[in-house]
């Protein structure tokens, strides 16, 4: 079982995901019905910018303005709050004093260091840091069969969300992050031998191992740092 607190901050989470995917299905639709009108957007338009972009286009049209404005509307609503609760989880992060130690890794910001908090909850749960990438499903599967022993895909077994974000934290320390690190070199050398999908997991499960080791040593993270204590 976990804590309240490890509740509350996955709920938190949750509800920001959410907000967001509702703002990003309303933006689409808009989107879909004003094609139909021959109106196409810019392919990429940020969220705090749609509105701009869109309303005058909707409000030269009776029409349109009558169908459509009040979408906007609605969108308009949903994205103040999704950026009222995405400065909550950006405020929680920096007063945690895990969270503060854990963005410290390259690619790990507010939303990854708070989702892998609330998902693991108390460290000592863990007797291996190497059990914390199995648990959110980040390593092979084996196929074992006589003198077979064929490892394959990632299992995903586990906390999906962790999962995700692990991903894309990893995804980040590879291709947006410019800082050097052993990490970032190890994983790029994989990006060659191996491609990029399977290099960005392997540093996924290295940054599972990792993060639970600077958590239970209270260390940050260091540019020399492959993997944790396993």
């Amino acid at each position: 079982m976990k804590s309240r607190e490890a509740h509350g901050l996955r709920a938190l989470l949750s509800t920001c995901k959410a907000l967001l995917k509702k703002t990003m299905d309303l933006a689409n639709e808009a989107r879909g019905l004003l094609m139909i009108f021959g109106i196409r957007l810019p392919r990429t338009v940020k969220h705090g910018s749609f509105d701009g972009v869109a309303r005058p286009m909707i409000e030269m049209d009776d029409v349109l303005a009558h169908a459509l404005v009040p979408l906007l509307d609605a969108r308009m609503v949903l994205y103040q709050y999704f950026l009222e609760l995405d400065r909550r989880v950006k405020r929680a992060a920096s007063q945690d004093e895990v969270c503060v130690r854990l963005m410290t890794v390259p690619g790990v910001g507010p939303i990854a260091a708070l989702t892998f908090k609330g998902a693991i909850d108390d460290p000592a749960r863990f007797k291996r840091s190497r059990t914390v990438a199995a648990h959110f499903g980040l390593t092979p599967r084996r196929y074992q069969s006589g003198e077979h022993d064929n490892p394959g895909r990632i299992s995903k077994a586990g906390d999906k969300d962790v999962r995700a974000t692990l991903y894309a934290a990893a995804n980040a320390l590879l291709m947006r992050t410019m800082a050097s690190s052993l990490i970032k070199s190890w994983g790029m050398r994989l990006v060659r031998t191996k491609g990029r999908g399977r290099a960005v997991v392997a540093v996924a499960r290295n940054l599972a191992v990792l993060l639970h080791c600077m958590w239970i040593d209270g260390t940050e993270f260091r540019q020399d740092q492959v993997g944790g204590r396993v």
